[in-house]
């Protein structure tokens, strides 16, 4: 690794870096580490020949179509000043269906273009109040099936949007519906119903407009479930759901139901299950087997079992150790895989699925950074004030052997999970000689039903209990400075880490809440009405519940802060609206608490601009420095 810290530590005793300039060392650090492009979201045409993905290699998410040995640069689909979320191809191989995020808000609109760029078309979205939900394109030529929620209320309903004429006909409403599978026929529709830690999947019928669950409450997987998928007869759905079990085993498997000609399913039978990983995605395959993609500790694991009874029948090595997106070739026969690690942005794979084959990486795939600037985390485990066991990724700096300046990075959810992948925040505040840990307190995932659980509605304040015993932990084991520990975390995270400068304002030095939460009050107010009515089973009611929301409310106890804390948020979130960072910072600054608000020009509430994350990366980097 390059070492930076003699740089800046010099740089620093002189005095006057603080939230100012960096050295240059640092300066380009940051700058190729935070602003090394990606590639995600694969897409493999049916031929198998072309790719199509989205890439920030132009600075904001574009469409890229290629072949799969193409060396000449790639072709860009989507239209200018788009930022690309999603893309899906066409079993017909005629068209492209992307989601576009205007101006970096939550909302999304479905557009369609051919694999050369022409044709290009906006069929679903423009409402500048209505948000479309991807979905896929079904069985008929040119269909393609989404969810669309109207921007006025909470509910969504399925869609079937005809791709050339650009025409709407409703398959299924009543209730927040996200589509997962259509029949053949387009009779019968698969899809996730219910808010956040609640959902079930529903059989509708399209003809009667009748919605049954596929799994009964109190059958294997009844209790939660998110994707439902027809098999191959059309006989049966496969519904990946949350297994019963002891807690930390009750994790996500795959449960096969058999349905009767009048679509009535019957009773579940629990085909693929594991107590240490969830399994995050499947495929089931014309052998007679059944890819799934495992969750086993955040890392990735690629098996492939027999459809019959689930039995292993060989394990796929990955280049890197997590995939989040994958296409599976018409054959079956190999994926191409979205592949990140912590020293790897996403990029994309060709990962044949017989034994011993090579995996190849794409040659379109952006360049990757010097790996001499980045350090690989380790699992470092503890226990909460309660007993219950937490872990979290540990990133530290080369040349630190003991207790050190160290920033706790919360993620975001909170039913999130810090996983081994690519960290430009993370990674550009070790090359500046900070420790990083990123926890995976309760609430988050990747640990089952249970621990997901933990922290909702009046169970979160004592959840924040997690937050102290991060900290005690992290300086008892010599890995932190008393005194010279920080928070740093997005979305939830940033909540969290007001919670924790306004609840132990002596255990933390410093503060940075991207895109957080100062008042659950308003920002039920203020979101979007669908993220609202999703979120009142983890949050709790904002009409019920309001004086619980507003206790746990950091916004309600700013008297209490005494660190300084950097409030970023992105000027176009529509999630968490910005608003809530600017009420925060109007207080402190009442309050003549120290406090400075980063407004980052045309973001939403993910930071996806390159030039905007190395300006991000920069401003935490110096803020950290200056405060720890």
């Amino acid at each position: 690794m390059v070492r930076l810290t003699d740089q800046w530590s010099a740089a620093s005793a002189e005095g006057g870096l603080g939230t100012g300039g960096l050295p240059t060392e640092v300066r380009l650090a940051i700058a190729e580490i935070a602003g090394a492009a990606g590639a995600w979201c694969p897409a493999l045409s049916p031929d198998g020949e072309r790719v199509a993905y989205v890439t920030d290699r132009s600075g904001i998410p574009r469409l890229e179509v290629a072949t799969r040995t193409q060396q000449t640069p790639p072709a860009v689909v989507s239209g200018a000043g788009e930022e690309v979320v999603s893309v899906a191809w066409s079993p017909d191989g005629e068209r492209l269906a992307y989601l576009v995020s205007p101006g970096g808000s939550i909302r999304a609109e479905l557009h369609v273009v051919r694999p050369d760029g022409t044709a290009h078309r906006l069929i679903a979205g423009a409402d500048p109040l209505a948000t479309v939900f991807a979905g896929g394109w079904t069985a008929r030529p040119g269909h393609y099936v989404c969810s669309i929620a109207p921007g006025d209320g909470p509910d969504a309903d399925v869609v079937l949007v005809d791709a050339e004429s650009g025409a709407h006909r409703t398959l299924a409403r009543g209730g927040f519906l996200t589509v997962t599978a259509v029949s053949v026929d387009e009779r019968w529709v698969l899809a996730r119903r219910g808010p956040r830690g609640h959902r079930h999947v529903v059989l509708a019928d399209v003809r009667t407009g009748e919605q049954r669950r596929v799994l009964a409450p109190n059958a294997p997987g009844g209790a939660g479930s998110e994707d439902g998928r027809f098999g191959p007869d059309g006989r049966s759905v496969y519904v990946r759901a949350a297994l019963p079990g002891p807690p930390g085993a009750d994790r996500a498997g795959l449960v096969v139901v058999p349905l009767s000609q009048d679509g009535i399913p019957g009773d579940g039978r629990i085909l693929l299950s594991r107590p240490d990983a969830d399994l995050d995605g499947y495929a089931v395959r014309a052998d007679g087997t059944v890819l799934a993609v495992w969750n086993a500790g955040g890392l990735t694991e690629l098996w492939v079992h027999r459809l019959e009874d689930g039995a292993v029948l060989r394990a796929i090595e990955l280049p890197e150790p997590v995939m989040p997106g994958w296409s599976l070739s018409a054959d079956g026969t190999a994926v191409l895989a979205e592949l990140t690690g912590p020293c790897t942005p996403r990029s994309l794979w060709w990962v044949p699925l017989a034994e011993s084959a090579r995996r190849v990486r794409l040659p379109s795939a952006p360049h990757r950074p010097n790996p001499d600037l980045l350090v690989t985390p380790v699992l470092h485990t503890y226990r909460a004030a309660d007993g219950l066991e937490l872990s979290g990724w540990l990133y530290t700096p080369p040349d630190v052997h003991g207790p050190n300046r160290t920033v706790i990075s919360f993620h975001g959810g909170p039913e999130g999970q810090e996983r081994p992948v690519y960290s430009p925040v993370a990674q550009s505040l070790v090359a500046a000689g900070l420790t990083v840990f990123a926890p995976n307190v309760r609430g988050s995932g990747g640990r089952g039903r249970a621990f997901m659980a933990a922290d909702d509605g009046d169970a979160r304040e004592a959840s924040f209990e997690d937050v102290r015993a991060t900290v005690e932990a992290l300086v008892a084991d010599r890995i932190a400075l008393p005194g010279r520990i920080g928070s740093h975390g997005w979305s939830y995270g940033g909540f969290l880490t007001l919670v924790a400068l306004t609840r132990w304002p002596d255990l933390f030095a410093a503060g940075i809440s991207l895109a957080g939460m100062s008042d659950l009050r308003t920002f039920f107010a203020g979101t979007e009405p669908w993220m609202a009515a999703a979120s009142v089973t983890e949050y709790g009611d904002p009409i019920i519940d309001r004086e619980m929301l507003a206790r746990i409310s950091p916004m309600t106890s700013l008297e209490r802060l005494t660190s300084p804390v950097l409030l970023a948020h992105g000027d176009r979130d529509t999630n968490v609206p910005v608003s809530e960072s600017v009420q925060a910072h109007q207080a402190l600054t009442a309050l003549g608490a120290p406090s400075e608000l980063l407004l980052l020009r045309g973001e939403g509430h993910t930071v996806v601009g390159r030039e905007r994350l190395v300006e991000l990366s920069e401003r935490a980097v110096a803020w950290f420095d200056g405060w720890l």
